[in-house]
């Protein structure tokens, strides 16, 4: 094999190319070749012994030679860096020399037949290292040989002769001259018991390695017989040792024999136990044995024999291997996995495969198929980490602790998949790290919006180019845990397309009969899921899949009143966002009649998010004002925050809304909590046509059409003359009309602002009303009360009208809404009619067209 020009290695024993040189320059003629100061002469041949080419240099040229020899300093030696080996004194090994520097440096030391320095690199990768690269301790070497074989390369034989320590450099160019310090080799007086008694232990562990070597060499085993000298013994035995090149150099640079003797013997100490154990692996498999033991063995076998005698092509490899039987991989996955690793080992690292199948090893491997986390469930505990991370929500707290005492009195059971569906804003994220946390889990988000394919939830197969595990898994990976607190985030944005549907997916995941044998696409072996606490979010169920929705127990979580907001504003937002925005509460503060204004005119929702949004305005502000020197410290008002915010955003209606005849104030639901809707009827001069305007889903429609229809059937009843149908247009307008709206529950509503423009009573600004109407008149039950109530209580209403079915839904209302806001059970329209219409209709109306 050609060696590159720019590296120098050592060469290996008996180097054939060195060897077959017919006629080549001597190591003078060459180092003539390359002095240009040397006057010019005829070239000499010479045969390829060094004792003739060292005679050729009595010549005039040697004359000379010496001259320089003679003017050159004592302390000074020529250093070649080396990489990948140490050359111990009296060791003799060849060595490639490729650089131009190095090649330089050994014909100007042959030339001046003085002994070259041979100092290690740090970084054998470093193709150009300076003097801060090298070792300071090195070996001085005598140029046994030195020939250039037919394609170019130079080889070099040399023997140990010194260990050296550089003082310093005296020139780096053309090649590298330092200042040396030869430490000459202490002499060893021939009673001393401590250096014999290491001397005959060494040898004695030496002999031992040496044999039990498969195919030991027997000039070896002789040299270290016949060694009469320990240094010479313990450099001999340091030489053929495999050791990284870092430790041999600590063995080079201990300069005290007896230290030295003791670091080699430890050494070689447990390099006869690895031998030891691989002849007993050896002796082992050959006796009968299960198949498994036999595999093993012979895998630690043919470890150790790598590891020991350098022939492990593949250290990546070795350590894949090591970390798949740490794994604790289930036994069709073992076996799986056992099988590409075979394939791994047969295939070149330049096949198209190697690095797919490497990869799906890796993920194996990183998996966490046997670790765990144990659970320290304290309901105590939980109880204050849930009121530590969230404020109010009793129920969903009642709920969760009674989850987590019937997983602790059976830890093993099956228990349900709660999925917390509410308005954006409201906790539901933070809900399942706080569970996380009382359980003494890992905690895991996955979200789930905009999924629409179903390799995303599965993986994909490996056949295809960029193949990689589903997010289950990867999250599971990402977790470090196989039973983490897993939470699904936003499972009613799951989409679907013609890859699949993701949520069809998510049923094998959510069921606990077939989650223990999960199969992702791209492992293509079961992973066992069923140890995994899995957690839901929604911010409405319609959209969630029937079978998926029925996976789960739901738990519905509402807007927060006025009051939590300020609780919730003091205790985690506002010194969430001081600290955020490099504030203190020593330089800030935001006192509560600003806390007030900025929840009741500033947001309008279920949630916080916005209100945080506002105090970050509000503190960002704040840190101006500081960071620029204006103020020390800031504390805001309520009337500053028309300077810092604007103007106020949100502004009650109520009044200047229902201030005339035909307006109703109703209450709807919305995915991000219960809002407050104005219904407008007017009439005017025509035929009797019904004009709806609002972007009205058919439902909706259906319902207005219902409520005139029992308008008209109780006009008598209701104080209203017929021939107002028939010769008013009506119109009905839902605002605002951009936002879609759908549903039955403003049957009520309608009924109650058409009575009042066709009777020209107002109705009550204060009064806000839900439920469906039947053509008999009678009020029927509808959905998300609790929101449409905490919505109420938002805006101000101080009368709710509602269907009497309704009134159980109460239940999970707060008692400080319920004492504000007055709530009247409804079973006939006429009752709304009787709590929302003034008495008498407003001066100057007209009962007809």
């Amino acid at each position: 094999m050609k060696l590159p020009e720019d590296e120098i290695h050592p060469a290996a024993e008996g180097d054939e190319a060195a060897e077959s040189t017919e006629v080549v320059e001597t190591a003078e003629a060459q180092a003539k070749s390359a002095a240009p100061a040397s006057p010019p002469r005829r070239r000499k041949r010479a045969t390829k012994t060094a004792s003739k080419a060292k005679g050729k240099t009595k010549s005039r040229a040697g004359s000379k030679s010496a001259r320089e020899r003679d003017d050159w300093p004592a302390d000074q030696m020529i250093v070649v860096a080396v990489r990948g080996m140490v050359l111990f004194p009296g060791v003799v090994l060849p060595v490639v020399v490729g650089r131009e520097r190095s090649i330089k440096a050994i014909q100007a030391a042959i030339q001046g037949e003085r002994n070259i320095g041979l100092l290690l690199q740090r970084d054998p990768d470093d193709e150009a290292p300076e003097t801060d690269d090298l070792f300071q301790f090195g070996t001085s070497a005598e140029i046994l040989r030195y020939v250039t074989a037919p394609d170019g390369t130079h080889h070099v034989i040399v023997q140990g002769k010194n260990r050296f320590r550089v003082l310093e450099y005296v020139s780096t160019e053309p090649y590298l001259i330092a200042r040396v310090e030869v430490i000459e080799r202490t002499e060893v007086p021939d009673d001393d018991e401590h250096i014999a008694a290491r001397m005959m232990h060494l040898k004695h562990q030496a002999i031992e390695a040496v044999r039990l070597l498969p195919e030991h060499p027997e000039e070896l085993d002789t040299a270290i017989q016949n060694a009469t000298d320990p240094a010479s013994l313990t450099d001999m035995v340091a030489t053929f040792m495999e050791l990284p090149p870092h430790e041999k150099q600590e063995l080079l640079e201990t300069v005290d024999l007896r230290a030295r003797m003791d670091a080699v013997s430890s050494k070689l100490a447990h390099l006869v136990q690895v031998l030891s154990l691989t002849n007993e692996l050896r002796q082992r498999t050959r006796g009968s044995m299960e198949k498994a033991q036999r595999e093993y063995f012979l895998r630690e076998q043919l470890k150790q024999i790598q590891e020991e005698l350098g022939e492990d092509a593949s250290p990546e490899l070795t350590d894949l291997e090591r970390k798949l039987d740490e794994a604790k991989l289930p036994e069709e996955a073992s076996k799986e996995a056992k099988k590409e690793l075979q394939r791994l080992r047969r295939m070149p690292e330049a096949a198209a495969e190697y690095g797919l199948i490497r990869n799906y090893l890796e993920t194996l491997s990183e998996l966490p198929w046997g670790k765990s986390t144990a659970d320290s469930i304290n309901l105590t505990r939980a109880r204050k980490i849930l009121d530590e991370d969230h404020f109010g929500l009793e129920q969903v707290k009642k709920r969760i602790l009674e989850f987590l005492a019937v997983r602790k009195l059976k830890p093993d059971g099956t228990s349900p998949i709660l999925c917390l569906v509410g308005p954006p804003g409201v906790g539901k994220t933070s809900l399942g790290k706080s569970v996380a946390r009382a359980m003494g889990r890992e905690f895991v988000r996955l979200s789930l919006g905009g999924v629409h394919d179903e390799s995303e939830i599965r993986g994909h197969r490996r056949t295809y180019v960029g193949a990689m595990p589903g997010n289950i898994i990867q999250s599971i990976k990402r977790a470090g845990s196989n039973n983490p607190v897993f939470m699904l985030d936003e499972m009613d944005k799951l989409g679907q397309s013609f890859h699949g549907d993701p949520s069809a997916a998510l049923l094998e995941v959510l069921d606990p009969a077939q989650n223990s044998s999960f199969r992702d696409h791209y492992l293509a072996v079961p992973f066992d899921l069923s140890r995994v606490m899995f957690l839901a979010t929604a911010n409405r169920l319609d959209t969630i899949p029937g079978p998926l929705r029925d996976r789960c127990e739901v738990i519905e979580l509402s807007g927060y009143t006025e009051e939590e907001k300020l609780q919730i504003a003091k205790r985690y937002l506002l010194g969430r966002q001081t600290e955020d925005n490099g504030l203190s509460a020593k330089n800030f503060a935001l006192g509560d009649d600003a806390l007030k204004e900025l929840v009741r005119h500033y947001t309008r929702e279920a949630g916080c998010r916005g209100l945080e949004r506002q105090i970050g305005s509000v503190a960002r502000w704040a840190a101006t004002a500081i960071a620029s020197g204006e103020r020390k410290k800031v504390t805001v008002k309520k009337s500053d925050l028309h300077g810092i915010l604007g103007p106020r955003k949100f502004e009650s209606e109520l009044k200047l809304r229902t201030s005339v005849p035909g307006v109703a104030t109703g209450l709807a639901w919305t995915p991000a909590g219960g809002d407050i809707l104005f219904i407008e009827a007017t009439r005017m001069p025509g035929k009797g046509n019904l004009i709806i305007t609002g972007q009205l889903g058919d439902v909706m429609k259906e319902s207005v059409r219902a409520a005139l229809s029992l308008v008209k059937a109780r006009a008598d009843q209701l104080g209203i003359q017929r021939e107002a149908f028939d010769t008013c247009d009506l119109h009905i307008h839902f605002p605002a009309g951009a936002i879609p709206k759908d549903g039955p529950s403003a049957g009520v509503t309608v009924v109650t602002a058409l009575v009042s423009v066709f009777t020209g009573r107002k109705i009550h600004p204060t009064v806000a009303m839900t439920g469906e109407i039947s053509l008999r008149g009678m009020v029927l039950p509808v959905g998300g009360v609790k929101e449409k109530v905490l919505a109420a209580y938002r805006a101000g209403i101080k009368k709710v009208l509602l269907p009497a079915r309704n009134v159980s839904d109460l239940e999970e209302v707060g008692d400080r809404v319920l004492d504000a806001i007055e709530i009247v059970p409804l079973t006939t329209i006429e009752e709304a009619l009787e709590h929302a219409l003034h008495r008498r209709p407003v001066p100057g109306f007209e009962p007809t067209c």
